[in-house]
C-alpha cells in the first residue's frame, strides 16, 4: 500500500477516518463514508480484506498498527502522508510514537490511533484526532469514526458515535 495520497485538486474535502477496527467494520459505516474524498485507516486493520472493503468506498490510505501481521500487513508502511489541496495530514498509529522525533513534517493534521479513545486535540498549531476504534472500544464507549472538512486551507474535525 502507497505511504501518500494526493488528492486531485478542488474546493473542499471530506475525508473519513478509522482506526482500530481489528477485523470488524461496524454496521452504518458506509452511510457515513458516503461521498467522502479519501479513508484514513490509523492501523488495527486486522485483515487485509477490510481495506478491500473500504476500497469500494473511496481510495484508502492505511498504516501498521501493532497487531497488524502478516504478509498483507507488512505492505503497510508505519506512517502515511495524506495531501488535500494545501493542507497535508499525517497518519500514524500511536501517537506516542512522534515523541522525540521531528514530526510532523509540515504536517496540519495527525491522525492517530491505538488508544480505542475518541478524542480531537489542538496543539502547536497542529490539529491532532484519534476517531477511536470502530471495532473494538473500550471502557463501555460505543464504536468511533472521524471526519475531516477541509476547505480553504483550514480544517475541521469531527467525532462520529456509531449506535449499537
Amino acid at each position: 500500500m502507497a505511504s501518500s495520497l494526493v488528492l486531485p485538486l478542488k474546493a473542499a474535502f471530506r475525508i473519513g477516518v478509522i482506526s482500530d477496527t481489528h477485523g470488524v467494520l461496524p454496521s452504518g459505516l458506509a452511510g457515513r463514508f458516503s461521498g467522502v474524498d479519501a479513508i484514513l485507516h490509523a492501523g488495527d486493520v486486522g485483515e487485509g480484506a477490510l481495506l478491500d472493503t473500504l476500497c469500494a468506498i473511496a481510495p484508502v490510505l492505511a498504516v501498521r498498527g501493532n497487531m497488524d501481521f502478516g504478509p498483507w500487513a507488512r505492505e503497510l508502511p508505519p506512517t502515511a502522508f495524506l495531501e488535500a489541496g494545501t493542507v497535508r495530514v499525517l497518519l500514524i498509529h500511536d501517537r506516542q510514537d512522534l515523541r522525540g522525533a521531528n514530526h510532523p513534517p509540515r504536517a496540519q493534521v495527525v491522525v492517530s490511533g491505538h488508544t480505542h479513545r475518541p478524542e480531537i486535540e489542538e496543539a502547536g498549531g497542529v490539529l491532532y484526532l484519534n476517531p477511536g476504534s470502530a471495532g473494538f472500544p473500550r471502557r463501555g464507549e460505543p464504536a468511533s469514526l472521524g471526519l475531516l472538512r477541509i476547505a480553504a486551507g483550514k480544517v475541521e474535525a469531527e467525532l462520529i458515535y456509531l449506535p449499537d
